[in-house]
């Protein structure tokens, strides 16, 4: 694994993504507080990698007032006027579905709020990783969210869907689906922009 995550850095560089690496949640922490210490505004997508790792309760309890988080949202409105001060945040946290060893991020969203902050909007986005998200490739990344990230998230938020029941994709059409937005990203036109910080744990889903 250890070789595996230096050569998985050492394409994120190639691909103009800047790579981090934390042996813990408490690197982890760290490597955040340094990035985003002159923040004046962060927000973040969903993601199951930020609450398991800490990063969430880290940033609801030490950056209050600058960070906000959906779950403050009062009403449907409110948590949409959240989720939009994404794209003019200096600060957007997520994970990513899957990361391939040729440095690519693969990411398959429902409203499509999360993949779009990744492409334009932040100043910068800051991906948590565990490392059972390194796949081999492409086609690995899209069977891992089909078999993996898919179901798991879809019996999280109790989406009626195939996948629910069979933990595995139909590609279905149901009005519960959540993959609607397939996104690859690779080499990026702003270098550094999109930081990825590899954990050496797994996180999420």
């Amino acid at each position: 694994m250890e070789e595996r995550i230096t050569k998985l850095m050492e394409a994120l560089s190639r691909n103009k993504m800047k790579p981090y690496y934390a042996e813990n949640r408490e690197e982890l922490h760290d490597i955040i507080r340094t990035l985003i210490k002159d923040d004046k505004l962060i927000t973040a997508g969903g993601s199951m990698s930020l609450k398991d790792s800490g990063v969430t309760d880290m940033l609801m309890n030490e950056y209050k007032g600058i960070y906000l988080d959906r779950s403050e949202g009062k009403t449907p409105d409110e948590v949409e006027d959240i989720l939009r001060k994404a794209f003019v945040s200096d600060t957007f946290l997520a994970s990513s579905n899957a990361v391939t060893e040729d440095g690519e991020l693969y990411n398959v969203d429902g409203k499509g709020n999360r993949v779009s902050a990744m492409i334009y909007g932040p100043k910068q986005v800051i991906l948590v990783v565990g490392t059972n998200k390194i796949v081999k490739d492409m086609d690995e990344a899209v069977r891992r969210v089909e078999t993996i990230a898919a179901p798991k998230n879809t019996v999280r938020l109790n989406c009626a869907t195939p996948c629910a029941k069979t933990g595995e994709c139909a590609h279905c059409r149901s009005d519960g689906r959540i993959c609607c937005s397939y996104v690859r990203l690779g080499q990026q036109r702003v270098a550094d922009r999109i930081k990825v910080i590899i954990v050496n744990e797994e996180l999420g889903y």
